[in-house]
């Protein structure tokens, strides 16, 4: 086990929960980042005491920093401190837990140095898959997922001899705070009716796009990428009371799952553990007391972000981080109360059909397509 981790995101909720970890496990941590939560950012400084702290804000940054003058710590700002807090040699272990396109180049930076990375960030895979894990191969970099999903599968692939061994992998969805809705039905979805997840307990983001079912196109699109499967070996299937985390089929039939309650301590605490199981004193699975376990297709008309993410993941390049970019904006627009919740993957759609795709793409034609996507969902909004 590495004792040594950086926390990016350390603010939200992935982040809060691997800090909860840390704290059980006496782990030190030696960087914390975050976007611009001055007040948690401060707390947490002032428990973990990290060599550094970095606030993406640099106004927010330059607040942090008068509040822990006198304190052993630096306080950095920027995609420069994020890189940097990444970067840490003191730090053998990196969770990006950052949400959005924010956390790709701190995280490509980590992978670089051959650091473990205990993957939370989507955004690394979705949108620079082929990139990030072509460095990973070079630097030696450990990839562990930390998305309850991903890890699932990364559990039950242990011991697999190869893959060719495997048939598929099955990836559960919940279905979200919508499901067996139409889509006329899911149009005017209110902001509180859609971050009222019926399993878990995330950020707004993240709930968001489960209802919309975009969450499990990216999850979708980043398997492909960690377990180097192609897209007719991945299959989605809505499992309601998100007990059964994800599953593999072989070749010979045999489906392995795993399960566990929904709670995201138990993966992150696998994550940084790996290859060993620490003691969790997070309460077990009770099988007789769990209810009957259902299983069902997903329904891509009525939610039709699920399809635009799977379409993206044939094509490959850039058509996947104009999927994330458009997406982010159109979440935010939507978080903000400005669109309908049925306008999402309108506006999705939108920037796929106008951004031309470019293959074998660089990290720089990665950002641009990312950019534009954003702003072709800005312009819609303001009737461009």
């Amino acid at each position: 086990m590495r004792q040594a981790i950086t926390v990016l995101g350390s603010t939200g909720s992935i982040g809060r929960q691997t800090l909860d970890v840390c704290r059980q496990m006496g782990l030190q941590v030696e960087a914390l980042a975050a976007c611009r939560s001055v007040d948690l950012l401060e707390e947490q400084v002032r428990e973990f005491c990290p060599r550094l702290a970095v606030l993406y804000d640099m106004d927010a940054a330059a607040e942090l920093a008068r509040r822990l003058s006198g304190l052993p710590v630096r306080v950095a700002y920027g995609m420069e401190g994020l890189v940097e807090a990444a970067s840490l040699p003191e730090s053998g272990t990196v969770v990006t837990a950052m949400v959005g396109m924010v956390g790709l180049q701190p995280t490509l930076a980590a992978v670089r140095l051959g650091k473990r990375i205990a993957l939370a960030n989507k955004e690394t895979l979705v949108c620079a898959g082929e990139l990030v894990m072509a460095e990973a191969r070079r630097s030696g970099a450990e990839i562990v997922p930390v998305d309850s999903e991903h890890s699932a599968i990364f559990q039950c692939l242990q011991g697999c001899r190869g893959r060719e061994e495997v048939r598929r992998l099955i990836l559960t969805c919940s279905g979200g705070p919508f499901y067996g809705l139409s889509r006329q039905e899911v149009w005017g979805k209110t902001r509180q009716e859609a971050l009222r997840h019926p399993n878990w307990a995330m950020g707004a983001k993240i709930t968001i796009d489960c209802a919309t079912l975009m969450n499990k196109g990216l999850e979708f699109i980043e398997a492909m990428r960690l377990f180097r499967m192609p897209p007719e070996q991945v299959s989605v299937v809505i499992h309601r009371q998100s007990i059964i985390h994800s599953m593999v089929e072989f070749r010979d039939g045999a489906v392995l799952a795993q399960l566990g309650t929904p709670d995201m301590r138990l993966p992150i605490r696998y994550a940084l553990t790996y290859p060993a199981r620490a003691e969790s004193p997070a309460e077990p699975l009770d099988l007789l007391a769990c209810p009957p376990l259902t299983f069902g297709p997903p329904d891509r008309e009525a939610f039709p972000c699920l399809g635009l993410a799977m379409d993206c993941a044939r094509t490959g390049g850039t058509a996947c981080a104009v999927l994330n970019g458009a997406n982010e904006a159109a979440v935010g627009l939507f978080l903000e109360e400005k669109i309908p919740f049925g306008q999402i993957p309108e506006l999705v759609q939108r920037a796929l059909d106008r951004i031309p795709v470019q293959l074998n793409p660089g990290l720089e034609d990665i950002l641009e397509a990312d950019r534009a996507a954003r702003q072709i969902v800005c312009d819609s909004r303001r009737g461009g």
